[in-house]
């Protein structure tokens, strides 16, 4: 079912060989040991060097799952979808839309009918294999990407302001240069459920912190996942670890708080991803709004800090 599973690496799901401490800092990670169904946490950077094991579901399975970094392809196209995703049975003109690119780049005979029949399903499913994607008949970003009719997404993206040097968020947590906090954070929106909470808005590449009033305890902007893998509904936190390693042992991802269990991994929220060979970050703060990541959702140091305390294991996490 997959074509180029190793190309298009979905989510951030820790190895189970980690090393690391609950403490605010440590030096350079430079052991780790490799424990069945355990996470050993890293600690960070700084001076503590005690490491900490910290036990796993033995049910979150334990795959080569890639935190991927890099920037979107792009496309020119005379029409692009107007929803997130496609799939069988679906009508109407963002099928249309995809049926005249599948047409054009050679994947689809005969002319567009704006239904997502079978014809469509296997050229979608041709498509995928050819270029290396997830294959599953479905029009998700990445698939539409490589066919220029994914639409513009810098729109959805809120950019609020910096917050002046040592502000900080209605709990006390100094705000990052994306965050925001109170009335100055962008509204929530429509039908994220209540109560104590962490609302993610995939299109809007934003997080916010909900307190058990409705009243937002901060917002801010993440990189979230270039691919169709971040499951929308209402989820929970399950897992947490200082830090974990991404599959091929190259990057460190610290304050790892795991919100969804997929077949081949685990997506969850963290800081942004260190590379271990010289510890320099993937990204920039300036860079977060931007989807970056194979599945995970990348913060800002200061809001990965603030989510890690806020994130405990039973958090409602509203996905849309």
């Amino acid at each position: 079912m997959m074509a180029g599973i190793g190309v298009v690496a979905l989510g951030c799901l820790v190895v189970a060989a980690l090393s690391g401490g609950s403490g605010t800092g440590a030096t350079s990670p430079g052991t780790s040991a490799a424990i069945e169904n355990s996470i050993v946490d890293i600690a960070p950077i700084g001076d503590a060097t005690t490491t900490t094991v910290v036990a796993v579901d033995s049910s979150v399975p334990v795959a080569e799952v890639q935190d991927l970094a890099g920037d979107d392809p792009t496309a020119t196209t005379a029409c692009a979808m107007t929803v997130r995703s496609l799939a069988s049975g679906d009508i109407g003109e963002s099928v249309t839309c995809l049926q005249n690119a599948l047409i054009t780049a050679g994947f689809l005979t005969g002319t567009a009918t704006g239904n997502y029949d079978n014809e469509t399903v296997n050229a979608v499913k041709k498509l995928q294999t050819s270029r290396d994607l997830f294959v599953d008949g479905k029009t998700g970003r990445e698939t539409a990407l490589s066919l220029g009719v994914w639409p513009d997404e810098t729109s959805l993206v809120i950019h609020t302001p910096p917050p002046a040097p040592g502000a900080v968020d209605l709990l006390g947590y100094e705000l990052s240069s994306v965050a925001t906090s109170g009335p100055d954070a962008p509204p929530l929106p429509a039908n994220s459920g209540t109560g104590r909470r962490l609302v993610y808005d995939r299109a809007g590449q934003r997080i916010w912190a909900v307190g058990d009033d409705n009243i937002v305890i901060r917002s801010w902007l993440v990189s979230g996942s270039k691919y169709n893998n971040e499951t929308r509904g209402t989820h929970a936190v399950y897992s947490r670890s200082d830090v974990s390693t991404a599959w091929n042992g190259k990057a460190y991802l610290y304050k790892m708080v795991r919100w969804l269990k997929t077949d081949i991994g685990a997506i969850g929220f963290h800081a942004l991803p260190i590379h271990v060979k010289d510890n320099t970050p993937y990204q920039t703060d300036a860079e977060l709004g931007t989807r970056l990541s194979g599945g995970c959702q990348r913060q800002a140091n200061l809001d990965a800090a603030f989510t890690w305390d806020f994130a405990q294991i039973g958090t409602p996490v509203i996905v849309l």
